[in-house]
């Protein structure tokens, strides 16, 4: 089984706007075997459906570009990339929940089964359960906690899975498998 270290970016904006609603705009992941070696990377743009520009707050956040996304292919098109790359056997792990959810509210709107974001695990849920202390905590806070530098652009999805990789990787074998 290979795992998939995972990180979506979403569209944003600084006070919601009435009537929309995050869509991907990035998927950044990657992969590693069930020994630990890093298999390779994902790294995809996607352009949102519902609102195709970007938001002010949600460039400065994300430093993802209005160019990025008019260039990318739409959600459809990635996701089916993506989930060639990951395989038939694979377990997705992200930092929370909020990524499974919007793979399976992006599916949704778009009219695609979201059956294949079953096999997912929380690695912050189960963080602090691993250490033994603490509470659920942001990635970066985990990183500072471990000893480890934030590496690359917080708040891009590649960057995020890489630095969450670390951290997945120190604790390789104590994570909680589905059964």
């Amino acid at each position: 089984m290979n795992y998939i270290i995972f990180d979506l970016e979403a569209t944003c904006w600084e006070q919601r706007v009435p009537g929309s609603r995050n869509e991907i705009i990035e998927i950044g992941a990657v992969k590693i075997d069930a020994a630990g070696h890093k298999m390779g990377e994902f790294c995809k743009f996607v352009r949102p459906k519902l609102d195709p520009i970007l938001s002010p707050f949600c460039i400065s956040l994300t430093h993802i570009s209005q160019e990025d996304i008019d260039s990318a292919d739409p959600f459809p098109s990635v996701v089916q990339a993506f989930r060639d790359w990951i395989g038939e056997a694979y377990l997705l792990c992200s930092w929370g929940l909020y990524d499974k959810n919007q793979f399976n509210h992006d599916c949704k709107l778009h009219g695609l089964s979201s059956d294949w974001v079953k096999q997912h695990i929380s690695l912050k849920h189960q963080y602090p359960d691993i250490r033994g202390e603490g509470n659920k905590m942001g990635m970066k806070r985990a990183l500072e906690i471990e000893g480890f530098s934030l590496d690359g652009t917080h708040h891009r999805g590649i960057d995020d899975a890489r630095n969450i990789s670390k951290i997945f990787l120190k604790y390789l074998g104590q994570w909680q498998l589905p059964i």
